[in-house]
């Protein structure tokens, strides 16, 4: 990630914000990404935190995205009951599949374990996971009836980085392994060599809305 990446707003919050913070979003900037993502800054929500940095991510193959998705770093100093920490990453990430996987019983605790293998791969330790995943589809009819039916995955999720030196989570890996996950969702091999268990499911390769 570079300079670029970054908004005037969050550089002013940045600037305000805790060391803990600063630091952690800079380890944020500086992550080194697998190319297929493309990730830059969007606007942070604020009221969910005292402190926040959110990025967008896609998938792209050519001018299609295969999966896209957002990734909240929230920070209360003060620290929050319910993370358990001081700090939060929220996610979203969503991608088209084909309806006959869509249709896998098995398909929303396949997406979770991707999740938490992304994680687990790179050696991360996290606490108090929660999220949900969604399924849907499309059927299209009269003047849209020529198109294909369509069906989306869509992940929610939440967890608290362990925090290291200084009370600052491995943001640069987390952030990592959030793309793993996109990249798997949209059904690219795994980027750390030697992962064999990790399953990817073949996706719709049509262009998503963003």
């Amino acid at each position: 990630m570079d300079e670029a990446r970054d908004t005037g707003d969050d550089r002013r919050e940045a600037d305000s914000a805790p060391p803990p913070f600063r630091a952690a979003v800079d380890a944020l900037k500086a992550a080194r990404l697998r190319p297929q993502v493309e990730v830059e800054p969007t606007p942070a929500p604020k009221r969910l935190a005292p402190y926040s940095y959110a990025l967008e991510a896609a998938v792209v193959d050519g001018d299609q995205d295969l999966a896209d998705g957002r990734l909240v770093l929230l920070h209360d100093p003060a620290g929050h009951d319910a993370w358990r920490g001081t700090f939060r990453l929220v996610t979203l990430v969503r991608a088209e599949l084909e309806p006959e996987m869509a249709a896998d019983p098995l398909l929303p605790e396949v997406c979770w374990s991707w999740l938490t293998g992304a994680l687990q791969t790179r050696g991360l330790t996290y606490g108090e996971p929660s999220g949900t995943v969604t399924r849907a589809s499309s059927h299209y009819f009269g003047g849209l009836s020529a198109r294909p039916a369509a069906s989306q995955i869509e992940i929610r999720a939440s967890w608290t980085p362990r925090e290291g030196l200084g009370g600052v989570p491995d943001t640069a890996a987390h952030l990592a392994s959030w793309c793993d996950l996109l990249a798997q969702v949209a059904g690219l091999p795994p980027a750390v060599p030697g992962d064999a268990s990790v399953v990817t499911l073949p996706q719709r390769r049509g262009p998503q809305s963003r």
